[in-house]
């Protein structure tokens, strides 16, 4: 069982307004429904806030927290867009109401709820300013204090605003965007630490910088994408390659264009070819498969396609 909690707040009753966030808790609500052929991934309870009759308070979002954290689920995902702040005591996700930004929900109080959820994997991602102080001890710069199964993901750190363009977080479109498959690998899965490797690789040294925290033995599937080679072609990899290292021999007859071509030998070409797209395989001695072929040269695993081929030779995919 897969839960998510997803919030966004544009509205307040006092502070700034915002326009945006209401609008990427949508984004993130339907790419986290459904995985990427359609099935059901994760059950969402979704919370905006855009009008003094639609509004979203401390005592709400605590007590959503806890019905979110409460169960033993397999994952549970908190996802907040909305002003934060911070100060000496910590930080704080700001409500509706607040009128002094410290009566918000404290992060400290989200991470203990968290901290103490029977989830097996408690996530939290946060679309807020200064949002990267969570998980950490108030005394201390350095200390974060996460119980094994908790991930921490953050727009921006401590002391940086999270922007906005084009009325989208930058960070949540990034975060979808991860989702959506750019962070996928080549079986299609999603994990926290892949979306962070997107978010931090798409954002320059000028930019606000995503945080990333976690105390996990492994990473769970947020989300299963279309992957772009076929998981028999990826078992395959052993049946080419009796070892890492090994290269496997070509003549004409793998070439369906050569005089001497093999049906056989062309049904292998095919997959081949198929492994060289997505980086698993590259030929030796010639820039394409054709040549390598019809020149009877070799083909070799890359560096990927050796952790895929011990993937596929340890029954792991």
């Amino acid at each position: 069982m897969k839960k998510a909690l997803v919030v966004g707040v544009d509205y307040y009753d006092d502070c700034d307004q915002l326009y945006g966030c209401v609008n990427d808790s949508f984004g993130v609500k339907t790419i986290l429904e459904r995985h990427g052929d359609g099935s059901i991934n994760f059950g969402v309870k979704h919370l905006t806030a855009t009008s003094n009759t639609s509004s979203v308070d401390r005592k709400q979002l605590k007590a959503a927290a806890k019905d979110l954290f409460e169960d033993a689920s397999d994952v549970a995902l908190f996802y907040f867009a909305g002003h934060g702040h911070i100060e000496s005591t910590g930080g704080y996700l700001v409500t509706s109401e607040c009128t002094t930004f410290d009566d918000g929900f404290p992060l400290s109080e989200l991470l203990t709820i968290a901290n103490d959820s029977p989830a097996r994997n408690r996530i939290i991602v946060l679309d807020s300013c200064f949002s990267g102080v969570a998980g950490s001890v108030p005394s201390s710069k350095t200390v974060s204090l996460l119980n094994e199964g908790v991930t921490i993901l953050t727009a921006s750190s401590a002391h940086q605003y999270a922007d906005e363009v084009n009325g989208h977080g930058v960070f949540t479109s990034l975060f979808i965007d991860a989702l959506s498959g750019s962070a996928a690998n080549l079986v299609g899965d999603v994990t926290p630490g892949s979306i962070y490797a997107h978010i931090d690789q798409s954002l320059g040294p000028w930019d606000q910088r995503p945080i990333f925290k976690t105390n996990v033995k492994s990473f769970t599937t947020l989300r299963k994408c279309q992957a772009p080679i076929s998981l028999d072609d990826l078992r395959s990899l052993p049946e080419f390659f009796s070892d890492a290292g090994h290269s496997f021999a070509l003549d004409p007859s793998f070439e369906p264009d050569s005089p001497v071509a093999n049906e056989a030998n062309n049904k292998l070409f095919a997959t081949l070819q198929r492994l060289v797209k997505v980086n698993l395989v590259v030929p030796e001695g010639e820039d394409h498969m054709y040549y390598a072929a019809m020149n009877s040269k070799s083909c070799r695993l890359t560096v990927l396609g050796a952790h895929y081929w011990k993937l596929a030779s340890n029954q792991q995919i």
